[in-house]
């Protein structure tokens, strides 16, 4: 009886298949609809994943220029302390 239910359920599943692929068959129009529906909704989210790469490019270039700025002013600033010690050492060994 085990044997007669897996053939059973076997030809159950190969019969939905060959439905599915006869209904498929029968209406190309709909399965190039869904095939349709399908490309655009990939083109939509191409252009989406576009539209973000975009935005953070202009981001990163503005933080890559903000980054520059302040190495600047910290190289500056590191400058004007090291010679503001200088200058104390050099009034402590004239005292």
């Amino acid at each position: 009886m085990l044997t007669f239910l897996a053939i059973y359920d076997d030809y159950n599943v190969i019969s939905a298949h060959t439905l599915a692929m006869s209904q498929t068959e029968k209406d190309p129009s709909s399965e190039l609809e869904a095939l349709e529906a399908k490309l655009d909704t990939l083109i939509a989210q191409f252009n989406q994943v576009k539209s973000e790469n975009k935005s953070l490019k202009v981001k990163q270039d503005a933080l890559v220029r903000e980054k520059a700025k302040l190495l600047e002013k910290t190289t500056l600033a590191k400058t004007r302390v090291e010679a503001m010690i200088a200058r104390l050492k050099a009034m402590e060994h004239d005292s």
